[in-house]
């Protein structure tokens, strides 16, 4: 798998899971909150890219500007534990 594939794949990553901001993928890979719907539209099937566009829209998880103060982490703190 090329660097461009292993970027890609972790931008939909980031993408899907639900505590990632916009602005987290924005900081890492410098792709805008417009583009990752760009590549998400891009690379999912229709019906996905339709449930996860319901899912991430107005969601305060995926909004820096909507989180609560002080929550400065963008996942869980459980969901990198080494196994």
């Amino acid at each position: 798998m090329s660097e461009r594939d292993a970027n890609l794949s972790r931008i939909i990553e980031m993408a899907w899971e639900d505590r990632t901001p916009f602005e987290a993928i924005e900081a890492l890979f410098g792709v805008s909150e417009s583009q990752v719907i760009a590549i998400m539209r891009r690379e999912l099937k229709p019906k996905a890219f339709k449930n996860w566009r319901a899912r991430v829209t107005a969601r305060k998880t995926k909004h820096e500007k909507l989180r609560p103060e002080g929550v400065i982490r963008g996942y869980c703190p459980t969901q990198y534990k080494h196994r």
